[in-house]
């Protein structure tokens, strides 16, 4: 289940390639967890049975969820609020240590509009309409990061992994303005996709560096991106 994820895809509505915007700025010994399509990177020797790991945006992939289950024995919550996924992830087998939650992260608690995705061998829903996402949307609940961990009893984590459509921009924001502050943080940014301009993405990435982060990876096709922090 550790692939490369320089040769991994994502869905064909997405460009194959773009222009990278940054490049890492530190090297760390890193693998990467899971399949071609949803595989991600986490640092060599950062993580063990005792860590907590969010993976926000699963899908129907969670090979990287179970690889780090498997290989890492790490206990990992994931989130995602889209009924294909509930549906999906109630038909698998799934270890005790993976533990779902059928809702989803943003900067507020509440409910927001999702768009299905117009091809219904598509998993991802858009928060807005657009040509790939239209028709009725779902109503799901979302909630801080600061609630999450509340909710949870989590007073730290050791991974934050975030592929959520659009959400990371306004989620960094509320996280950097909470305080919470992981050692890795692994992100999916949308930039040229939903309206969403390549300043926000670049808009973030001060921010986090900011902060104290430093970018130890970045994918070839220049959307993901692993963030560590002293």
């Amino acid at each position: 289940m550790i692939g490369n994820l320089l040769a991994r895809t994502r869905q064909v509505v997405r460009p194959l390639m773009h222009r990278r915007l940054h490049r890492p700025d530190t090297r760390r010994r890193q693998t990467i967890y899971g399949s071609e399509y949803g595989g991600w990177p986490i640092l060599d020797g950062s993580v063990d049975l005792n860590s907590v790991v969010y993976s926000f945006g699963v899908g129907e992939d969670v090979s990287f969820d179970l690889a780090v289950i498997e290989h890492l024995g790490a206990t990992v919550h994931a989130f995602d609020p889209t009924p294909k996924c509930k549906q999906w992830i109630a038909r698998q087998q799934l270890p005790a240590k993976f533990q779902f939650h059928d809702y989803g992260i943003a900067a507020c608690d509440g409910e927001v509009e999702f768009y299905p995705p117009a091809n219904p061998d598509h998993v991802s829903y858009s928060l807005q309409p657009t040509q790939h996402h239209h028709g009725q949307p779902v109503i799901r609940a979302v909630h801080r990061l600061s609630t999450i961990m509340s909710l949870l009893g989590h007073s730290e984590l050791q991974v934050l992994k975030m592929d959520v459509e659009g959400f990371e921009y306004d989620v960094i924001d509320s996280m950097l303005q909470d305080q919470i502050l992981p050692p890795q943080l692994l992100v999916e940014f949308h930039h040229g996709l939903y309206g969403l301009p390549t300043g926000r993405t670049e808009s973030s990435v001060a921010r986090l560096r900011t902060a104290g982060y430093r970018i130890f990876y970045v994918s070839a096709v220049g959307r993901e991106y692993g963030f560590t922090r002293a």
